[in-house]
């Protein structure tokens, strides 16, 4: 029986490994599992992480920065046409969704029984809340949010219309492809939020 390295393995290393092996087996997998995925034994992920709750948040905070969502967000909030800009935000969030859709779809689907999962959730999808937030507010200051949103429906409506359940309708029951998906809720999302 091999002894499980203890060193040489990086927190981050954890976490990739941990989301590679949830996104193929889902997100209701032990310590133990993602351990042995990881190539270290079970005390040193539980030295980076303390809990499993702490190492789902650690992943879904991660995976921001493994695919670059923020940085890709924010650079698409620099773009000056506000039309454009609506539209570059939403293609970087379903390029991304595409990326996420296994582990975002387990998390969903265990967020009523597993408060580890319910917490990773929730965190993400207030910060997802705050970006969209942050680009109604923009589309208003712009003078191109149609007149009958106030900013927090127009950003309710925005989160909810681009949520990743909405997508994963689309793409597993309907059988959309991904492409489809992006560019149906792009132009229905501008026709519904702009002047």
């Amino acid at each position: 029986m091999s002894r499980k390295k203890a060193s040489g393995v990086t927190r981050n290393e954890i976490l990739d490994r941990a989301w590679d092996l949830i996104s193929k087996q889902g997100a209701d997998i032990s310590m133990s599992e993602i351990a042995s995925a990881s190539d270290v034994s079970r005390q040193s992920v539980y030295f980076h992480f303390k809990t499993r709750g702490g190492l789902l948040l650690a992943l879904v905070q991660r995976v921001d920065d493994r695919f670059g969502v923020k940085y890709d967000f924010f650079a698409a909030m620099e773009i000056e046409d506000p039309v454009k800009r609506l539209d570059k935000c939403l293609t970087v969030w379903f390029d991304f969704a595409v990326k996420i859709h296994p582990v975002a779809t387990d998390l969903v689907r265990l967020r009523k029984t597993d408060t580890d999962a319910d917490a990773a959730w929730n965190d993400r999808m207030a910060d997802l809340r705050e970006w969209e937030r942050q680009l109604v507010l923009s589309l208003s200051g712009d003078n191109v949010l149609a007149g009958d949103w106030n900013i927090d429906d127009a950003t309710d409506y925005l989160w909810a219309s681009s949520s990743i359940q909405v997508w994963d309708i689309l793409r597993c029951d309907r059988s959309w492809s991904a492409n489809k998906i992006s560019t149906v809720l792009r132009r229905s999302i501008a026709r519904n939020l702009l002047d």
